[in-house]
C-alpha cells in the first residue's frame, strides 16, 4: 500500500498541519519539515530491508526547513524579572529555575526532589527528559537550587499549573517592563544565549540542552556571533 502516491497524499496532508481541512495548522512548519524527514527515512531503510520494491524517496521532494527568529532575555531583563513580583509566586520561581538551567515547562512540572542529587562536586539533576526522552545528568548551580523553595517529598514546583504560562505569565512580564511576546519557552533560549554570551563551549551547551544534535544548538551561536557586530561597524562614511 505504500506507493508514490500515498507519499505524497501524506506530504499534502502534513503541508496543511495535519489538519484535513486545511483550516488554521497546528503544526510549526519546521516540525512538518521534521517529520517528513522521519518518515523519508523511514521508507529508505524499508527499502534497504527490501520491504518495498523501489526506493520511493527517489520521487519524493524535500520539504525545507525554515529559520526561525530566537526570542530571548538579556541578563538584564532577567534581573528585572527577578525584582518584580508575580501573583503565582510557584510560577516567577519556575521561570527563573529555566533561565538559570534551560529546561523545558514539562521537564520542570514533572521534576521532583528525589531527581536533585548532592555530589561531591555540588548538585545535579538527574532527569529523564520528556521530548527526548533521554536521562541526562545536569549540574545546577546553588542560586539556581534555591529557587526550588524548601526540599520536600514529590513535585518540586508542585503548584505550578499550565494555565500559568498564559496570561498570568505574560501581565508578570509586562509588569517588569518587557514589551515583547516572552513565553516560557524563551526562558530554555534565554539560558542558552546567556551561555554562549560567556564563552561556553557548544557542545557543552548541547549537552545541558540535553540537545541530540549540536546543529540544534548552532543557531544560539549564529545568533550571538561577535563577529557579526564587528562586520556591521566595518564600513563607515565618517
Amino acid at each position: 500500500e505504500i506507493n508514490e502516491d500515498f507519499c505524497k497524499k501524506f506530504q499534502a496532508y502534513l503541508l496543511k498541519g495535519g489538519r484535513r481541512d486545511g483550516r488554521k495548522s497546528k503544526l510549526a512548519h519546521n516540525s512538518i519539515a521534521g517529520y517528513w524527514s522521519t518518515f523519508r527515512t523511514l521508507l529508505k531503510e524499508a527499502y534497504q530491508e527490501k520491504l518495498l520494491r523501489e526506493n520511493i524517496n527517489d520521487f519524493l521532494e524535500k520539504i525545507e526547513w525554515k529559520d526561525t527568529k530566537i526570542e530571548f532575555l538579556s541578563l538584564d531583563e532577567v534581573k528585572k524579572l527577578a525584582a518584580t513580583p508575580c501573583k503565582h509566586e510557584v510560577l516567577r520561581r519556575a521561570s527563573l529555575f529555566s533561565c538559570m538551567t534551560g529546561l523545558r515547562i514539562s521537564d520542570i512540572q514533572q521534576l521532583r526532589w528525589e531527581h536533585i542529587v548532592k555530589t561531591e562536586d555540588g548538585y545535579v539533576m538527574r532527569i529523564r527528559t520528556e521530548k527526548t526522552d533521554e536521562e541526562a545528568t545536569l549540574p545546577i548551580s546553588e542560586e539556581a537550587l534555591a529557587f526550588c523553595g524548601e526540599r520536600e517529598e514529590g513535585l518540586v514546583f508542585k503548584t505550578l499549573k499550565r494555565s500559568m504560562i498564559n496570561y498570568p505569565l505574560r501581565a508578570w512580564i509586562k509588569e517588569a517592563g518587557i514589551n515583547r511576546r516572552i513565553t516560557f519557552h524563551c526562558f530554555r533560549h534565554t539560558y542558552a544565549t546567556l551561555l554562549t554570551s560567556a564563552g561556553v563551549p557548544i557542545y557543552t551547551i548541547a549537552k545541558m540542552l540535553t540537545h541530540r544534535n549540536v546543529k540544534n544548538t548552532q543557531i544560539y551561536a549564529e545568533v550571538m556571533d561577535p563577529n557579526k557586530r564587528e562586520a556591521a561597524n566595518v564600513i563607515s562614511l565618517k
